[in-house]
């Protein structure tokens, strides 16, 4: 068989579904991005009424980990969204479902889990 009537085959029978799943991935994604960036405003908000000296204040600590944190997931998140724009336009393509490292079909398990999923299982972990 070949790989474009493998690619066909994949677009035609699991295309729609795939592309459903990336965009409710992808408005799930968009509020927690919403929920995060209104959650880090609101940490900024409250350290600028009040003087905190992160060094000397016991609370200071916990507010400069927290605002760390929350900033952590809000870059995951956004990454995510990257990542799920990026399989959206190899959907596009034509070339979703297949690993960008060996060129080898990336299981369907593996897509319905992780949609937006570049690599297959084999090189995703020996990208560890």
């Amino acid at each position: 068989m070949s790989d474009e009537y493998t690619n066909a085959a994949f677009a035609a029978s699991q295309g729609e579904s795939m592309r459903a799943l990336l965009a409710a991935d992808r408005v799930s994604t968009l509020h927690q991005i919403s929920a995060l960036s209104r959650e880090f405003e609101g940490i900024v908000e409250a350290n600028a009424l009040v003087a905190i000296d992160d060094e000397h204040d016991p609370e200071g600590a916990s507010t400069a980990f927290e605002r760390a944190h929350v900033a952590a997931l809000l870059s995951q998140a956004r990454e995510h969204l990257n990542d799920l724009d990026r399989a959206l336009e190899r959907l596009e393509r034509g070339d979703y479902g297949r690993c960008e490292q060996c060129g080898e079909p990336i299981p369907t398990e593996r897509l319905e889990v992780r949609p937006a999923a570049k690599t297959c299982v084999r090189c995703a972990s020996t990208a560890r």
